[in-house]
């Protein structure tokens, strides 16, 4: 029979079972819950974010609703209209927090299409990778957001100013943002248009630096100085068909009527087609303080050309000069004038007004004429005078009117096209 164990036996087997086991791991601490997302309704437009930020989605728009007035314009040259200059819904996004994204479509004018659709690589402001279409790092007026000008049309410097191409971008804001740099590899394309395709095998090369010395210290006075240069260059070939095709572009006065257009023609050989190396460069800067804008731009722009066996390579320049001064509300700035009270239709207080003049020109090769441009149909230089005023209800609704003035040299059957002056309004809603 065994033995029965003893009262010390059991008391010390009651002690080992009580004490805890040296294999046994404290509970895991649970995981805190998701952060709920973010959903935000503002003037900055409707926005839907995750908690932490790196997943955000926006959805904005621009509405430009314009009015073009001729005054003494005998030849009915120009039309009156009212019309709706922008209609761009907007979709920003941002994934994982170093991937941006833009969609831009524009619904204004009547001629529906795709103005911004680019994806932007970002893993720092020094170095940013853009692919897509996109504005071309070239126009220091053109990179100034229509919504923020302060004339309702740019000036005539835009005529030979690549708007908007599909290719890469490298850029970014180094030196605490004093540089801004863009190098780009595009499709090419014409004067004063955006193209989705490339036409031809070559290609376009963009570069621009931008420098503000003082923006991150020195004289607070010249904290808004910049200055900046800016080259294109590329081989482009047209053939003759529709205007997509050709290489070249019709050039537009303020009033957006045509003032410059090369020949076209039914026969073989009598369309004037790109035909080598175009090359563009343009000296650019602009001051802000205060109430007072100054802005400047020199353009140049260079292409060879044929028509038949003729052959030529053309340069046309264009130049701007530009002052604003906010007479109250808040200050003169390249990104806009933000009110610095809203504007109170109950108490008639806040808003801000804007006054700007304007003086600016095209200058047309004379070699262009009259092989390759007719100076029965084109003129062979624009000199242009506006002035213009703009009420800012807030930061996102404005009110603008110009008067502009543009005369002309040929353009005519006899002697110089009839000078331009027309008025022009717009109600502006951007968020």
């Amino acid at each position: 029979m065994s033995a029965v164990p003893g009262p010390a036996l059991v008391v010390v087997a009651s002690l080992l079972l009580a004490a805890p086991r040296a294999s046994a791991q404290p509970p895991a601490p649970e995981a805190p819950p998701p952060e709920a997302p973010i959903i935000q309704l503002s003037e900055e437009g409707f926005s839907l974010s995750s908690g932490d930020k790196a997943f955000v989605v926006k959805l904005r728009g621009q509405l430009q609703a314009d009015g073009r007035f001729f005054v003494d314009d005998p030849e009915r040259n120009g039309t009156n209209t009212f019309v709706m200059r922008r209609v761009r819904p907007i979709l920003d996004g941002t994934f994982f927090g170093f991937v941006d994204f833009r969609f831009m479509p524009d619904f204004g004018s009547a001629q529906p299409l795709v103005q911004d659709a680019w994806i932007d690589f970002h893993p720092s402001d020094k170095v940013r990778l853009r692919a897509g279409k996109f504005k071309t790092p070239f126009g220091l007026e053109l990179l100034q957001a229509a919504v923020n000008t302060p004339f309702i049309e740019r000036s005539l410097t835009v005529d030979l100013v690549p708007i908007r191409d599909v290719g890469l971008e490298l850029h970014g804001n180094v030196l605490g943002g004093r540089l801004q740099y863009s190098v780009a590899a595009l499709n090419g394309e014409a004067d004063g248009v955006s193209s989705d395709l490339n036409t031809d095998d070559g290609f376009d090369l963009a570069a621009r630096l931008f420098v503000q010395p003082f923006k991150a210290g020195g004289p607070s006075l010249l904290k808004g100085l910049g200055v900046g240069f800016a080259v294109t260059r590329g081989q482009q070939f047209g053939t003759p068909g529709s205007a997509s095709t050709t290489g070249v572009s019709v050039l537009r006065s303020t009033g957006q009527e045509i003032l410059f257009n090369y020949l076209t023609g039914a026969g073989a050989g009598a369309t004037v087609t790109a035909y080598g190396e175009h090359l563009r460069y343009s000296p650019q800067g602009y001051f802000y303080v205060g109430p007072l804008g100054l802005l400047a731009e020199y353009v140049s722009s260079s292409q060879e050309v044929r028509v038949g066996d003729a052959r030529a390579r053309l340069r046309h320049q264009a130049w701007q000069a530009l002052a604003s001064w906010v007479v109250f509300g808040g200050d003169a700035a390249y990104d806009g004038v933000k009110p610095t009270t809203p504007f109170d239709p109950e108490t008639g207080r806040g808003g801000a007004l804007e006054v700007a003049v304007r003086y600016h020109a095209l200058d047309l090769d004379d070699d262009a004429f009259p092989l390759f441009a007719d100076p029965t149909k084109s003129v062979t230089a624009a000199k242009g005078f506006g002035v213009g005023a703009n009420w800012y209800f807030n930061k996102r609704v404005r009110f603008g009117a110009n008067f502009h003035r543009t005369d002309y040299e040929g353009g005519a059957t006899e002697g110089d096209r009839a000078p331009e002056n027309v008025f022009i309004t717009r109600f502006q809603v951007a968020f």
